[in-house]
């Protein structure tokens, strides 16, 4: 009798343990395929803002709900002022041309400041504003630093500034180089001159609390350094990327 209860225990757990494999199985290949379905999708979206310019952003969005409205006319980078986007480069991210996605050495500055200092690259600013959300989260990082070299990998510099210069805000409602040189300069992207160029570039960092019409004296000095810095990255060969 005793020979016969182990042998029935034995089936049991040997079946419990027969069912439990095949359902871990399952579910590693579900997830398996969820993973390969999300890196298809991110990729096919990176893939069709190659040719078509992204319709709307999560920040734009939440902006035309809070304000009713806002301002915002894509152009192509042919459209736009050279020294406009030499401006934006030189403000946010002077190495655009030499890193892929991110500059280890303005991270390692950022960590010596003890993170006081932004180190975000303008791809990195692009992949946030296009496919994400704007706010600290490790979850939005992960997904940020996950699509950068996506990004990279197919997109040209030239686009990449493209839409930067076409998604980023650049005042209370206001997106794109080209809405802004109309509100605050009555004039097109393309008639920008150096000066008001550097000084929308000056207020990206933040654009809700800093004026391009009214600018504070630490805004006139960052937009001066600014209008030093596009000349320098146009001469030393750090606008080549991005300009034919």
């Amino acid at each position: 009798m005793a020979k016969k209860a182990a042998r029935k225990s034995g089936g049991k757990k040997s079946k419990a343990s027969t069912s439990k494999r095949p359902l871990a199985a399952r579910l590693r290949r579900w997830v398996t395929r969820a993973a390969l379905a999300a890196v298809a999708f991110v990729v096919g979206v990176v893939l069709l803002y190659t040719v078509v310019n992204p319709p709307v952003t999560h920040t734009i969005w939440s902006e035309w709900r809070r304000l009713g409205r806002v301002d915002r006319d894509w152009v192509p980078i042919e459209e736009i002022s050279p020294t406009m986007a030499r401006s934006v480069v030189a403000a946010e991210d002077a190495n655009f041309c030499l890193h892929w996605g991110f500059d280890v050495d303005a991270i390692r500055d950022a960590l010596e400041d003890g993170g006081s200092r932004g180190a975000s690259t303008i791809t990195q600013q692009v992949v946030k504003n296009v496919f994400l959300w704007q706010g600290r989260s490790y979850v939005r990082k992960a997904l940020e630093t996950s699509i950068t070299p996506v990004v990279e990998i197919f997109w040209s510099k030239q686009r990449i500034l493209e839409v930067y210069l076409n998604v980023a805000e650049t005042g209370e409602g206001i997106f794109g180089v080209e809405a802004a040189a109309q509100n605050n300069f009555h004039v097109t992207a393309a008639k920008l001159s150096p000066v008001q160029a550097a000084r929308i570039a000056a207020i990206l960092p933040s654009p809700r609390n800093r004026s391009v019409k009214d600018p504070s004296v630490r805004t006139r000095r960052r937009a001066a350094a600014i209008l030093d810095g596009a000349a320098t990255i146009r001469a030393d060969g750090r606008a080549d990327c991005f300009e034919d």
